[in-house]
């Protein structure tokens, strides 16, 4: 383990050089990984075990024709690698619950009646345990219970992995039954590709988690791209230059810097005129959401959003409403813009001949 400086406060990490992938098989090498779910974390980190070297079987129900037929598609074969829930748990000694927060509710009875003595329950989210209590997700004494949480989406899990850059993780022990439990996690996380894997607990993570994807990583950001957006077309700037203002020189430009350098290179690598602005307004902007966030967070804290979820998805016409909303976003003014300009964009031949041309990096670089 590694211990790094983050910003003045020193954290243990795991890094690949400390767990090898050749340590991970050590670990694993009797072990059957039984993936349960091919929906949205489940393809990417099977795969990617798989494409390690690993011994993995995906549990599937095949009524969810959609996501079995995805299964044998990337090459899973029925009754060999791929089985209904109840005989992949039987088969595995690591299970991966990976189908959504609302379906471990629904699917847990018959996971609990097929584990084992000994097995290691595994997740990729705190939320089922952090909220046993309302999920109904209590497992037995005599098995592990120990999550790997990626940092991203299963699409970006693969990518990274494809490229060979990992992406983060965050883990955790819930349950020690064997002694092996850590190991047992910290060999899952090298497997499925982490970069580097940082302590945390399961409900950390889900505080941590269910905060950031309803502020600054999905709902904040959705909601000030709008305000900006509407703003700007209030004073009658086009659906154009509004989109391109709000979004996508954030998405294809400045983000991208940012991840690269920082947000104090950001600043400092722009001109003086956008500098000055963003200096000025940023604290601003942190006074006028600072009270929403810590009100979020005392949701996400008190379980109150976890009550949320649990009675909103569990209603029998939800997919369609659901449905709706996702509708709303996407026939917006501001999204259907989005898509012609997505539509505009350079095609990545075109990117290679003008990159080097003056001007292509634009205003604010």
């Amino acid at each position: 383990m590694a211990l790094i400086d983050f910003g003045g406060t020193k954290e243990t990490v795991v890094t690949r050089k400390e767990f090898s992938l050749a340590k991970a098989h050590k670990v694993l090498k009797k072990e059957v990984i039984a993936v349960i779910g091919y929906g949205v974390q489940g393809p990417a980190q099977a795969l990617n075990m798989k494409d390690n070297g690993f011994s993995v079987i995906i549990g599937q129900a095949p009524e969810f024709k959609r996501d079995w037929d995805r299964a044998v598609a990337d090459g899973w074969v029925p009754g060999k690698t791929l089985f209904p829930i109840a005989e992949a748990v039987q088969k595995g000694t690591i299970i991966q619950l990976l189908v959504s927060d609302a379906a471990q509710r629904a699917v847990w009875p018959l996971i609990k009646k097929n584990l084992k003595p000994g097995d290691a329950l595994y997740f990729s989210h705190g939320f089922s345990i952090t909220y046993k209590d309302k999920s109904g997700v209590v497992p037995a004494k005599n098995i592990d219970v120990i999550m790997v949480a990626p940092k991203g989406s299963g699409l970006n899990v693969r990518r990274n992995f494809l490229s060979g850059a990992g992406i983060n993780s965050s883990y955790a022990v819930f349950q020690d039954a064997t002694g092996r439990a850590e190991e047992r996690c910290l060999a899952v996380g090298i497997a499925i590709g982490s970069g580097y894997l940082f302590p945390t607990t399961f409900p950390h993570e889900t505080n941590s988690d269910l905060t950031g994807e309803r502020g600054v990583l999905m709902g904040c950001l959705a909601g000030v791209m709008e305000a900006q957006y509407d703003v700007l077309r209030a004073h009658r700037h086009s659906p154009s230059e509004a989109f391109n203002e709000t979004v996508e020189e954030l998405t294809q430009s400045l983000i991208r810097l940012v991840d690269e350098n920082g947000m104090d290179w950001m600043y400092s690598n722009c001109s003086a005129t956008a500098q000055r602005g963003a200096l000025d307004w940023k604290p601003k902007f942190k006074k006028a959401v600072m009270p929403v966030f810590k009100a979020l967070y005392k949701r996400v804290a008190t379980g109150a959003e976890a009550e949320r979820v649990i009675k909103v998805c569990s209603a029998k016409n939800y997919p369609q409403q659901v449905a709706k909303e996702l509708a709303a976003i996407r026939n917006s003014e501001m999204w259907r813009a989005g898509a012609a300009v997505r539509s505009l964009r350079p095609t990545e031949k075109a990117k290679v001949i003008t990159a080097g041309t003056k001007g292509v990096s634009g205003r604010k670089g």
